[in-house]
């Protein structure tokens, strides 16, 4: 059974920072391309990145210069650091992985970014 879990999500400040954490379990981590979606209140899901098996990070334009994905294979955890935060940011940060051409979603956590 694949279950994909996110965590670290909250309120912050404009112009903070915020680092969200996936775990993933029940497939081969490694070589899973991760990716990362979020939904604003009121909009369409937006792509915001992916970090593939062999750690090629790529960003949506809106976030790229901002925001790091990074992983971690040896604890199966993908992450998303967030900086110079601002209200356009946010949403609900979805992850997703990817294998054999299946994805797997995450049920996503909150993030929220006050003046």
């Amino acid at each position: 059974q694949v279950q994909v879990v996110e965590s670290g999500g909250g309120l912050v400040q404009a112009g903070g920072s915020l680092r969200l954490s996936c775990a993933a379990s029940g497939i081969p981590f490694s070589i899973s391309t991760m990716a990362w979606y979020r939904q604003a209140p009121g909009k369409e899901r937006e792509w915001v990145g992916r970090i593939t098996g062999g750690g090629n990070a790529y960003y949506a334009d809106a976030v790229k210069g901002r925001f790091t994905i990074s992983r971690d294979n040896a604890k199966n955890t993908v992450y998303l650091l967030m900086n110079s935060l601002n209200p356009e940011d946010t949403a609900v940060y979805t992850c997703i992985a990817t294998w054999l051409g299946s994805d797997y979603w995450g049920h996503g956590t909150q993030v929220t970014i006050s003046l």
